[in-house]
């Protein structure tokens, strides 16, 4: 059931421009680097000889989590808005359908069209460094942890976007909240590991950067059911 739920979802965002967002992020984040070292080549190759492919992802690095604060934002607000943008959600719960397979439907196509946009980050970031002649001692395993740690990482901050995208017409608080954590996030590092907007960073970072990425995954599926128990009740316009 939740299967086609979602093929119907997939047809629904046919036109909207979320395929166009989803490109964007990755796209945006890797010209920023570019311009980076277009301006400035020579030095930081000097200055990070021996190491250009580490020093390259470490810059990456640095705007992953707001792009993913953003992205999840926008993906949500974006989907839920498909249903509210036309009034259709009395007539979607109408059908033999669950509460549950919709509500699943979404997440689950959020995570694809952001997972998408993790795979385009890692094919850019490897297409950078060749353009940028780092060599072909390509770092594939950090560039996978870099492209979709953050991500696993970020999956509460997803779940709690969609659980209230769905639940409320007017997305200005969901949307205001997004744009704040991925504001925050620039400057949160200093702050505890464990503060929650930090995991996506150290989910590429340090010693443990599965047990950030794990912890997403596992504070993302609570508040996902907190969310789904609450779509499952909750009258939506």
């Amino acid at each position: 059931m939740m299967l086609k739920a979602l093929s119907a979802d997939l047809l629904k965002i046919r036109g909207k421009g979320i395929w166009f967002l989803v490109a964007l992020g990755p796209v945006g984040v890797i010209a920023m680097q570019a311009l980076n070292y277009g301006l400035r080549y020579d030095y930081l190759t000097k200055q990070y000889a021996g190491r250009l492919w580490e020093t390259l992802l470490d810059n990456i690095l640095m705007f992953v989590p707001i792009a993913l604060y953003l992205g999840v934002t926008l993906v949500s607000s974006l989907l839920a808005n498909v249903e509210h943008g036309t009034n259709a959600w009395k007539q979607l719960l109408a059908l033999p359908i669950s509460r549950n397979a919709v509500f699943g439907a979404k997440f689950a196509l959020s995570v694809l069209l952001l997972a998408v946009s993790c795979c385009l980050l890692a094919v850019g970031t490897i297409a950078l460094g060749l353009l940028l002649k780092f060599g072909t001692d390509i770092p594939y395993l950090a560039i996978l942890r870099l492209s979709f740690l953050p991500f696993l990482a970020s999956f509460p901050a997803l779940a709690l976007m969609l659980w209230l995208c769905m639940t409320m017409k007017n997305q200005a608080l969901p949307v205001t909240l997004g744009v704040m954590a991925g504001v925050v996030s620039v400057f949160s590092p200093n702050l505890s590991e464990w503060f929650p907007l930090n995991w996506p960073i150290f989910g590429y970072e340090g010693p443990r950067q599965e047990l950030f990425a794990g912890a997403g995954l596992l504070c993302g599926a609570l508040i996902l059911l907190v969310g789904a128990i609450h779509f499952n009740k909750k009258d939506v316009d």
